[in-house]
């Protein structure tokens, strides 16, 4: 059971930038089910898209995996015989937790957890690749060769499953939905001062691109399949799928 996230309830002096470390990965259960709208439900069909597009002896990316939740909801899904997953992430906190969490739950597919930065991970016989909540983190110059990647990594028929916290071209819906979802943390028990101070740590780490950017850089990459299969709020999930 995680602790309760009060990392931001008293005023901070200095706010610098985000980091996942170790006082992030010891709440991070209780924040991001408070911060992030449809979270739950976005990591139970991440392992059933897992059910559907796992195929034998191919390997798993958990790209970004914090503590390991996407990685559980596939691993509870596979049917597919012979394979691997393999879960990685930058945060040795994270890392760390990750491994014991992973041990803590009995499954027959084997997972590797890495630490090590997702842009030098060799991604090959990937017949599905999760990015939950992870591009956002990464610098935009990054983000189209980390895809490119992806794609050349995967086995035709493989899915990549892109979640993450959107920005829109229409001012006065961006704004609406920034709004309900100061709304929604509010409804879970954030402060005004837990919610700005977070948003100002935020502020030059997480850069949130249009739904209608990420369509173009996946099909840039290669997938002629991509579409937005979640949504809630301004966070969302997207499927492309590789041609067979």
């Amino acid at each position: 059971m995680s602790d309760r996230d009060t990392l931001f309830s008293a005023p901070i002096e200095k706010l610098g930038d985000w980091t996942f470390d170790e006082r992030v990965a010891e709440v991070f259960p209780d924040m991001i089910q408070r911060s992030v709208p449809g979270y739950s439900n976005i990591i139970a069909m991440i392992g059933m898209l897992a059910g559907r597009f796992v195929t034998p002896h191919s390997q798993v990316f958990d790209l970004g995996c914090s503590l390991g939740a996407a990685t559980l909801s596939i691993r509870r899904h596979l049917q597919a015989e012979g394979c691997r997953i393999i879960a990685v992430d930058n945060s040795p906190a994270m890392v760390e937790r990750c491994r014991r969490h992973i041990d803590a739950f009995r499954g027959d597919t084997p997972v590797t957890v890495r630490e090590a930065d997702i842009r030098d991970v060799n991604i090959d016989n990937a017949s599905l690749v999760v990015l939950n909540f992870t591009l956002q983190f990464l610098a935009p110059d990054d983000r189209q060769q980390l895809l490119d990647r992806i794609y050349a990594g995967l086995l035709p028929g493989g899915a990549l499953v892109l979640s993450e916290k959107f920005s829109f071209e229409d001012r006065q819906v961006g704004e609406l939905l920034f709004d309900m979802h100061h709304d929604f943390k509010r409804a879970n028990g954030y402060s005004e001062l837990e919610i700005s101070q977070k948003r100002s740590m935020l502020e030059n780490v997480m850069l949130t691109d249009t739904v209608a950017t990420h369509k173009q850089r996946l099909q840039q990459a290669g997938f002629r399949h991509a579409e937005l299969w979640f949504q809630c709020f301004n966070f969302g999930s997207l499927v492309a799928v590789k041609d067979d």
